[in-house]
């Protein structure tokens, strides 16, 4: 339990929060490893409780960042279901990263991650501004990554969970590290099932493919 001094009711308020920000975020990933397209409202609903946690536990990148993550959890609920163009019935397909997209997901992730840790460290009384900035920037990456079904999105999370889970872990957000424990299994399951569905990779798996719920 996150403990918040001098504050009446409020360990109880945060206490609740991250409960209910470790059930919808770990049903979030699982359904973003299974593809179904549920996956966007349940996080929507795990970005309001985390920004109610990490502006109580002064990680104030993380807050804010929920808040650009329910703006593409829209945009990604829109492009799964609309975004896959002419002969796809509609539905985004999963692919690889170009190498254009991973020019510029580098250079944004790179001008991003500066910024926030200056900002965090001149405007905010945050004692992790690197950290805190280093986890907005990739966790947006793979984000971004995950509205447009890039396969090597799941590198980006599994790269951000390494780091957030000692960073929840030294804030005294417990169960929330180790429900990024948790996340980074789901990543590497999500992973794997994405490949599967890669053109061509029927005939390298023996024809087994993952199953995507609409």
């Amino acid at each position: 339990m996150l403990t918040i001094k001098g504050v009446r009711g409020v360990d109880a308020l945060v206490s609740w929060t991250e409960v209910l920000g470790f059930a919808t975020g770990a049903l979030c990933v699982w359904l973003v490893a299974r593809q179904h397209i549920a996956n966007w409202p349940v996080g929507i609903a795990n970005n309001v409780f985390f920004i109610v946690l990490f502006a109580q536990a002064g990680l104030y990148a993380d807050a804010g960042l929920q808040l650009v993550f329910i703006a593409l959890a829209a945009y990604g609920w829109w492009s799964w279901t609309h975004g896959g163009g002419p002969g796809t019935a509609g539905a985004l397909p999963v692919r690889r990263t170009t190498r254009t997209e991973w020019a510029v997901l580098a250079a944004a992730g790179a001008v991003g991650v500066l910024a926030l840790t200056l900002l965090l460290d001149r405007a905010t009384d945050s004692t992790v501004p690197i950290w805190d900035a280093l986890t907005t920037g990739l966790s947006l990456m793979a984000t971004y990554g995950q509205c447009r079904k890039l396969v090597e999105s799941w590198w980006l999370w599994i790269a951000a969970d390494l780091v957030y889970i000692p960073l929840y872990a030294y804030k005294g957000l417990y169960l929330t590290a180790a429900l990024y424990v948790g996340f980074l299994a789901l990543c590497v399951a999500g992973l794997i099932g994405w490949r599967r569905t890669l053109p061509g990779a029927a005939g390298r798996t023996g024809g087994s493919t993952a199953e995507a719920a609409a």
